[in-house]
């Protein structure tokens, strides 16, 4: 259990370090996008592009971690009036079905997708960037959903953080 803590704080970390980074690079981009389209007289062509491709990525990226941090919405307004055995129920199934979601819809039809548009060679219009590189972050995210789900699992042990878990 100690080498699972451990690789979990280091993907943390990492995925922290990266979406920091790409949020960063997304709010320059946007800087020079408007800095280009009203100050200067050349609009510059691939701004709004690469700030959608970066959008992407840090949704769904940071999706996951949020999950894994219980920092998204979630609603435990059912989940307060049941037992405590019946709330524990309540988030190993939520737990679940996110699992059976990532690895199905995310996952395999993340990787699906990335193949084919690899396969068909599709590139974005103005960057010229394979667009099997932009839809990749669909089955990685998936893969860090499960990841998290199954980890979110395991914490289900102790009833006491129950309420960390709304789902």
């Amino acid at each position: 259990m100690k080498a699972l803590t451990t690789s979990i704080s280091g993907l943390n970390k990492f995925l922290r370090l990266l979406l920091t980074l790409m949020m960063a690079l997304l709010v320059l981009n946007v800087t020079w996008q408007v800095v280009t389209r009203f100050i200067l007289p050349h609009p510059s062509s691939f701004t709004e592009e690469l700030a959608r491709f970066l959008l992407i990525w840090i949704s769904l990226l940071g999706s996951a971690y949020a999950f894994h941090t219980h920092s998204h919405l979630g609603f435990d307004y059912l989940t307060k009036k049941l037992s405590k055995s019946g709330a524990l129920m309540a988030a190993r199934l939520g737990y679940t079905i996110v699992i059976l979601f990532a690895l199905g819809v995310l996952v395999v039809g993340g990787t699906n997708l990335t193949y084919i548009t690899f396969l068909l060679k599709q590139a974005s219009p103005v960057l010229g960037i394979p667009m099997g590189f932009i839809y990749m972050v669909v089955p990685i995210s998936g893969v860090l959903f499960a990841v998290y789900g199954v980890l979110g699992l395991l914490e289900m042990k102790d009833s006491n953080k129950l309420r960390e878990h709304a789902l």
